[in-house]
């Protein structure tokens, strides 16, 4: 009988073989990247307008839909308006005058206008206020009523002088009484900030007693 020949399966050679399929079990799933949020708006510096970013695409279609306008609610009245922060920088007599300077530079650093701020000394004057007297109380006042720089006056002159939105007050000595009379009209001189150089204990008493 005679023998049927075996049927050889093909084989297949290597280099026949397509691309090479990884088994997904032992494929490293790629890490997603973070998808990057919008950016921080910088935060403005005191006095000066920040940035304006505009505002995404989904806010602007949604600003462009005329709604509803809600009631507007009463305003409430402003504490801060009205009643000035009050700052006291722990001073004796012979050092408030330098405090008061220093505190000074430090607003003007900050944004604050020179024409914002009024100097009251209850001693010994500051010397831009006694060259400035030498010649003549007319043209002293007149540069303060002009109000484009920082104003030096005797604290026993506060009634003459306008109000400002910052008021250094400098407790440097002079006249027994002077403080306690003056530091009550310089608070309500001023508009934002009231800053008292001196004596701390002397200071809290007359603020306790007249305000």
């Amino acid at each position: 009988m005679p023998l049927t020949p075996a049927i050889e399966e093909p084989q297949i050679h290597e280099s026949a073989q397509g691309p090479r399929v990884t088994p997904a079990a032992s494929r490293t799933a790629q890490t997603p990247r973070p998808v990057p949020g919008p950016r921080p708006v910088a935060v403005p510096r005191p006095g000066r307008p920040g940035p304006v970013r505009p505002a995404p695409p989904a806010q602007r279609a949604a600003q462009a839909v005329p709604g509803p306008v809600p009631a507007a609610a009463p305003a409430a009245p402003s504490v801060s308006a009205a009643v000035p922060q009050v700052q006291l920088i722990p001073a004796s007599a012979e050092g408030a005058l330098d405090a008061a300077e220093e505190a000074v530079d430090l607003l003007l650093d900050t944004g604050r206008a020179p024409g914002d701020i009024l100097v009251l000394t209850t001693g010994d004057p500051h010397p831009w206020a006694a060259h400035e007297l030498s010649f003549g109380e007319a043209s002293y006042w007149a540069q303060h009523d002009a109000g484009d720089d920082v104003f030096y006056a005797d604290a026993a002159q506060v009634q003459r002088a306008a109000g400002r939105p910052v008021v250094v007050f400098a407790a440097n000595g002079g006249p027994a009484g002077t403080i306690a009379e003056a530091l009550p009209v310089a608070l309500a001189r001023a508009g934002a900030l009231l800053v008292v150089c001196g004596d701390v204990k002397q200071i809290n008493s007359v603020l306790g007693a007249g305000v």
